[in-house]
């Protein structure tokens, strides 16, 4: 721990830390301190929780008065967890964010937060994470003591994603500050630092978009809005969890996605629209114009029977890495085929991209609407799949109320295109404007 590391960490320390208040605090102080950790990474990857060691250097003024208000820098000189076998992290996409626990002459909390600044680093390579900063405003004389506490690493690329860790034992003080009388009155701020300038980690969703949706099953399977009273035109949904097992490009995969079905009536029929909900994200890949097209049989039951077929445009423009991905509504026109209260749930959906068939099957049906509905002739009830031609004009893996019909056989399960399409690493499949997290069966979890 050199001369050079201290004389370093003096020149941070005595960084102007607004109206230059810094200026009266006494030198700098840098010691390391080392406290298991459990780490839990994004859900996304499947990965079980890391225990390992982590060490870190607190930089603080060793002297100061009420109402100084300080710099306190948090350097991480080893994380607990390496980055995992799972893909290679680009440049600049690693921000770490912490708490830094302040005790004796004062209580509370310190928000630690650092730049989005890393070098490439490669799968099972130690993760190297900038120094985090903070500010505390020191209202009380005594001793103060700074301890490092939980942290998280947010992963921007190929979707943002976090790994969060904390301690599993007491964790020593990584600096002491002795807070002298300043003459006045003391500052009275809050304990503990505020403005660290990095808010929460993440920037996304785990996923998200999110990173991947609630539960399996999450809304109630019967909960539908209901309709049918005279003049109503208009029946909103309600937004369910849907749980699906997919057959995908790159193996079979469960997913969860929220989804709402609104029904508008025209004469005797319904308009349908389906919408996936909460389901933006960073594209991980471009994406060409015109490549993605989803469509879902949507399932009767109640009074009715059969399914719906609805379908979505395919994406206008072309997507790029990094930039937004919306949801496109599926839009399909239902018949009644009986009298009745008829359940609308999501059903079959398929998605035809970039040569590539996935085909995702509810594990379960979970009502999204109830409407009354009468008979008109040719109506859906007693039939299969009313839908005919699935997305793009062509079968979409069968495209039948029962679904689980087999993908396309491509032969481009290695080409640039299909890793558009499903990045193997990080789980993620795009599904039309929709994105599925999937998460990857335990048994093949390592």
């Amino acid at each position: 721990m050199t001369h050079r590391r201290r004389a370093g960490a003096t020149s941070v320390a005595l960084l102007l830390g607004g109206a230059g208040i810094l200026l009266t605090a006494g030198p700098a102080q840098a010691a390391e301190v080392a406290y298991k950790t459990e780490c839990i990474p994004p859900s996304i990857s499947g990965l079980p929780p890391v225990h390992g060691t982590t060490k870190v250097e607190i930089t603080a003024p060793a002297t100061a008065k009420v109402g100084d208000e300080v710099d306190i820098v948090w350097k991480t000189t080893q994380a607990a967890s390496n980055n995992p076998d799972v893909l290679d992290l680009d440049k600049d996409t690693v921000k770490p964010t912490g708490t830094l626990k302040v005790a004796g002459g004062q209580t509370g909390d310190v928000a630690m937060a650092g730049e989005r600044t890393n070098p490439p680093i490669k799968k099972n390579s130690p993760m190297l994470l900038s120094d985090m900063k903070g500010k505390l405003k020191l209202t009380a004389p005594g001793e103060v003591t700074l301890t490092p506490d939980a942290y998280d690493i947010n992963v921007s690329k190929p979707i943002s994603t976090d790994t969060k860790c904390k301690p599993e034992e007491q964790v020593k003080a990584g600096a002491t500050i002795k807070v002298t009388e300043a003459g006045g009155t003391s500052g009275g701020g809050a304990s503990g630092g505020g403005n660290s300038g990095g808010g929460t980690s993440g920037g996304g969703t785990t996923g998200g978009g999110t990173s991947g949706g609630g539960t399996p099953g999450g809304g109630t399977s019967g909960g539908g809005t209901t309709g049918g009273g005279d003049g109503q035109t208009d029946f909103p949904g309600k937004e369910v969890q849907t749980p699906y097992k997919c057959k995908t490009p790159i193996g079979d995969k469960e997913a969860t996605s929220p989804v709402q079905i609104n029904a508008k009536k025209d004469g005797g029929s319904y308009g349908l629209t389906v919408q996936f909900k909460k389901a933006v994200m960073d594209s991980p890949a471009d994406i060409p114009a015109d490549s993605v097209k989803p469509s879902m049989e949507v399932k009767l039951g109640g009074a009715d029977k059969g399914t719906v077929h609805v379908e979505g445009p395919t994406n206008k423009d072309p997507i790029k890495s990094g930039d937004p991905m919306t949801i496109s509504d599926l839009t399909g026109t239902y018949k009644p085929g009986a009298d009745g209260k008829s359940t609308l749930s999501p059903g079959v959906l398929t998605v035809k991209a970039l040569g590539t068939t996935t085909t995702c099957t509810p594990t379960k049906s979970v009502v999204s609407l109830e409407i009354d509905t009468k008979a008109l002739p040719g109506g859906a009830s007693g039939g299969t799949a009313s839908g005919g031609s699935a997305a793009g004009g062509s079968t979409a893996g069968g495209g039948s109320s029962s679904g689980g019909g087999g993908l396309a056989e491509t032969g481009a399960e290695h080409d640039g295109a299909l890793r558009a399409l499903g990045l193997v690493a990080g789980t993620v499949i795009l599904l039309g404007g929709a994105v599925f997290t999937f998460l990857p069966r335990r048994g093949g979890v390592r």
